[in-house]
């Protein structure tokens, strides 16, 4: 009887066990959790791109708006400083110069009308807001993917873990076998889902949180030239009344 026993404890700790590699455990997974899985790896792959994209495009964006202000403040002629970068715009800060400028010389030119009147004042301001606003708009373009994976990611990770478990549980349920050697792969498989979901989203809620902290930061640098470059205008303003 003993024997009995000890040839199928034997037998038992001698069962196959899955490959337990990354490779293994997904080529072994069910179809829907390797959906969950190329889907999480894919969102993993595009999180990394915005993030890419935002970190350069904010860097560009910065440098740009140092040289620019650099000039600006040099004490050069605003009218030039228009003619050379405010027809055509290549970064914001030179965007909201060219409208804020551009909306004062278009009032300037009109006959009889008196640059100190709060209306003109009025549309300069809103063209600046407006031109920041659409400015902000463009750069802050896929930061809502970002924040779409950093709060889901994990729940489609737990989804294809759940569906992964059970697909176990019914395979072991058919073998009439509840061996370790047996339970594991599936089980293994159906959390590795859930570890691609964590490696999608932990990227994805870092990069949201810094990303948007740098574009509130540049926001309000942009808000703040516009408000110091509407002052200069209001003087020029009652100087030529």
């Amino acid at each position: 009887m003993d024997r009995t026993v000890d040839a199928a404890g034997l037998a038992a700790t001698n069962l196959p066990v899955g490959d337990l590699s990354i490779w293994g455990l997904f080529v072994e997974a069910d179809l829907v959790v390797k959906i969950v899985i190329i889907g999480l790896l894919i969102a993993s792959v595009w999180v990394w791109a915005v993030i890419f994209e935002k970190w350069s495009s904010l860097r560009r964006v910065n440098k740009q708006a140092e040289a620019f202000e650099d000039r600006f403040w040099s004490g050069g002629s605003l009218e030039e400083l228009y003619d050379q970068e405010g027809v055509r715009p290549a970064h914001p800060e030179a965007a909201v110069f060219a409208a804020a400028m551009g909306e004062w010389r278009r009032t300037a030119r009109v006959a009889g009308v008196d640059l100190n009147l709060t209306g003109v004042r009025e549309r300069v301001d809103r063209a600046i807001t407006v031109t920041v606003n659409r400015e902000m708009d463009r750069l802050e373009r896929w930061m809502t993917f970002l924040a779409s994976v950093g709060a889901t990611a994990p729940f489609i990770g737990l989804f294809g873990t759940v569906w992964g478990i059970m697909h176990s549980f019914s395979a072991i349920a058919a073998m009439h076998n509840t061996n370790l050697a047996v339970v594991a792969p599936g089980i293994a498989e159906a959390l590795f889902a859930t570890a691609i979901g964590l490696v999608a989203a932990i990227p994805a809620v870092l990069a949201y949180n810094k990303i948007s902290t740098d574009l509130a930061r540049f926001a309000s640098r942009l808000e703040g030239f516009g408000t110091e470059f509407s002052a200069i205008l209001s003087r020029q303003s009652e100087e030529r009344t």
